[in-house]
């Protein structure tokens, strides 16, 4: 729901990738990725062809779990800039394999005539929004000392996908780089690689209409999120959203046997104990006491919109010295 341009590169691409493995085998030498025809022969096609398709099942099945996983953009950019940010991540990404073969062939001496198919330097460029926005909640811990977060199953999905063809790796540096350059708000890339409004506006009439999906109705309405954004990306991983509920569920069944107050002494029993002291010395002078961290209001709306009251999120946030992550790990867990 909500992102049909995800749901067009999860479809199409796949269905062709399948199409091509059991039915037309003798097609599959045109989506071929083959760096040497493009460079000797100026078959530019074979950039749109070979960097769409994959050829490897295996490839598709992970790529297709990634872009199911990272549909979650779509749904909080908006379907244009979530198509501008793949536009640009997979123009550059192009200029980085040429770029890097070209390197190897000159550092280490070996040549590198083709690459793996498939829509893959987008696929990796998205996992740089990915770590930087998305919040880590400690789901588990495996023998005490391994932690398993929401954001694992992603990263081993992409682990796979780097580890199931030679010299996947290229493609996978190259999608790194273009996403960090085109995430990097100095560089100003996005300024420059988007899709234009009317292209935009042509796609949302003729293509939007067959790949959208009308909201679920039998779906039980989340009530964590306060706005529609939120709640559709709550939507966006099933398991995650299970996860973070019940979390939610203990966290609030807590604080009602609390008295409506969470127990910080679990999370900074150091920091309590300091300012339990001070309040019984009378509270220190004002030039003893160090001032407060100053607390993002972004950060506070956006533990806000995920169900905490304000005061809480402000304590968390002062206490995780203004740490988004760590502050949404204690209120969820706590």
């Amino acid at each position: 729901d909500k992102a049909p341009l995800s749901k067009s590169l999860l479809l199409v691409p796949s269905a062709i990738s399948i199409l091509l493995t059991l039915l037309f085998q003798h097609y599959q030498k045109f989506f071929a990725y083959n760096l040497q025809a493009i460079k000797e022969e100026f078959q530019i096609w074979r950039l749109l062809c070979g960097r769409t398709v994959c050829l490897d099942l295996k490839d598709t099945f992970c790529s297709s779990l990634l872009i199911y996983n990272f549909r979650i953009f779509e749904r909080r950019y908006g379907s244009r800039k979530f198509s501008s940010f793949l536009l640009g991540a997979w123009m550059l990404s192009a200029l980085f394999d040429l770029l890097f073969v070209e390197l190897a062939q000159y550092i280490f001496g070996f040549t590198i005539n083709s690459l793996p198919s498939g829509f893959l330097g987008p696929v990796f460029a998205l996992f740089v929004p990915f770590y930087c926005s998305i919040p880590r909640v400690q789901v588990t811990q495996v023998l005490g000392y391994f932690s398993i977060t929401n954001k694992t199953l992603v990263y081993i999905l992409g682990l796979q996908l780097l580890t199931s063809g030679s010299y996947i790796w290229i493609l996978a540096l190259s999608g790194l780089i273009s996403g960090i350059c085109y995430n990097s708000s100095k560089l100003k890339v996005h300024e420059i690689l988007c899709v234009p409004s009317w292209v935009a506006k042509l796609f949302s009439w003729t293509l939007e209409p067959i790949f959208s999906s009308a909201e679920p109705t039998n779906e039980i309405r989340v009530g964590m999120g306060a706005t529609v954004d939120i709640q559709r990306q709550q939507r966006m991983e099933l398991l995650d959203r299970q996860i973070m509920m019940s979390q939610v569920a203990q966290m609030r069944r807590q604080r009602q046997q609390q008295g409506g107050m969470i127990n910080w002494n679990r999370l900074f029993p150091p920091l309590r104990h300091r300012h339990n002291a001070d309040y019984q010395d009378h509270r220190p002078s004002d030039q003893e006491t160090p001032p407060p961290s100053e607390v993002s209001e972004e950060q506070v709306a956006r533990l806000m919109e995920m169900g905490f009251s304000r005061g809480d999120a402000l304590e968390a946030l002062r206490a995780s010295n203004n740490d988004l992550n760590v502050a949404t790990n204690f209120l969820l867990q706590h």
